[in-house]
């Protein structure tokens, strides 16, 4: 089943997608961390988020840090829980120099990836997608946060209509829609 698990900052989403997988076996289960791998990118944060996530699962589960989770996704030979979609559209959106100037072309080069990824998603059955909620959020008030909220929710939606559920936490309880 491919599942969709959204919610604002520290709302337990992450959490409730981990135990949907929890019952998984442990060596089966891929962990897809996607934007800058730690190691190729001086990132203390990014490492620290890596860490922290890692604590709080299994031990037994492969982790992947990539902005390529397409790839991940066709590469994983089981269960994969991908967290979470708003670190990947910032490194894509890095990676297209996109937050100086928001143009149509490049834009489209967001959406071209996003397609990239869903057909990927769309061939796997085993999924749990973690995302940020944009309107649970307070958006900053300038250009690369208004950037940031609508290419998040125009994700959020192409990644939902791929997916067979989707689940929304709001502190730490869950409602499938």
């Amino acid at each position: 089943m491919r599942v969709l698990v959204t919610g604002g900052v520290r709302s337990g989403k992450s959490r409730h997608a981990v135990r949907l997988l929890a019952e998984s076996e442990p060596d089966t289960v891929t962990f897809v961390a996607p934007g800058h791998p730690a190691d190729d990118l001086d990132d203390p944060d990014w490492a620290k988020r890596v860490a922290h996530h890692r604590a709080h699962r299994p031990a037994g589960w492969r982790t992947v840090e990539s902005p390529d989770v397409a790839t991940a996704l066709r590469e994983a030979p089981g269960p994969v829980l991908v967290d979470c979609l708003g670190t990947w559209l910032t490194a894509t959106v890095d990676g297209l120099g996109l937050w100086d100037a928001p143009t149509d072309e490049a834009r489209a080069a967001v959406d071209e990836r996003t397609d990239v990824l869903c057909a990927a998603l769309k061939d796997r059955a085993d999924v749990v997608l973690v995302t940020n909620e944009v309107g649970s959020g307070v958006v900053p008030p300038y250009l690369s946060g208004g950037l940031f909220r609508d290419l998040l929710g125009a994700l959020n939606q192409t990644v939902a209509e791929c997916c067979d559920e989707v689940h929304l936490v709001v502190c730490g309880r869950v409602l499938t829609l």
